[in-house]
Formats: C-alpha cells, sequence, structure tokens
C-alpha cells in the first residue's frame, strides 16, 4: 500500500492486516505482512497477531504456528 508520493503508508497496512483477521482473510493478511516486510516495514506484535488471528480464523493452523515462529526468530515479543 502505498500514498500519492509512494510511500509506504504503515499505519494503514496495520489498519488492513487487522481488518483481514476480523475477516478471517488470512492470505491477505499474510500477503499484507510479506509486502510489509518488502518495504523494510518494522512488523510488531500487532501486526502479526491480527495475521494470527486471521488464520486461526478460518483454521489454518499451520500457517499460524509459522507466524508464531517467524515473530520469534525476528525477536518480536510473543503476545
Amino acid at each position: 500500500m502505498s500514498s500519492a508520493r509512494g510511500d509506504f503508508d504503515v499505519i494503514t497496512c496495520k489498519a488492513a492486516v487487522s481488518a483481514c483477521g476480523e475477516g478471517g482473510e488470512w492470505e491477505k493478511a499474510f500477503w499484507l505482512l510479506v509486502q510489509m516486510a518488502s518495504a523494510r516495514v518494522e512488523l510488531d506484535t500487532t501486526t502479526y497477531s491480527a495475521a494470527v488471528t486471521a488464520c486461526e480464523n478460518v483454521s489454518e493452523w499451520t500457517q499460524a504456528l509459522w507466524l508464531l515462529v517467524e515473530m520469534a526468530s525476528a525477536r518480536v515479543e510473543l503476545n
């Protein structure tokens, strides 16, 4: 996601990941995480948790566990 200037809008992306989490759209949440990481945006506990929630909502346990492992390897505080 980018603004008119091409900057990566962190707040908007986090909100979008959260919305995906609430809607069970794990694939979109996952895609957003990848895009944020590619743009070198720091992924935090809130962002990862929203993506994990998206996976949990549709019983994508493998993906949820993978995200938890990624959080640990990125040294993001688990909640």
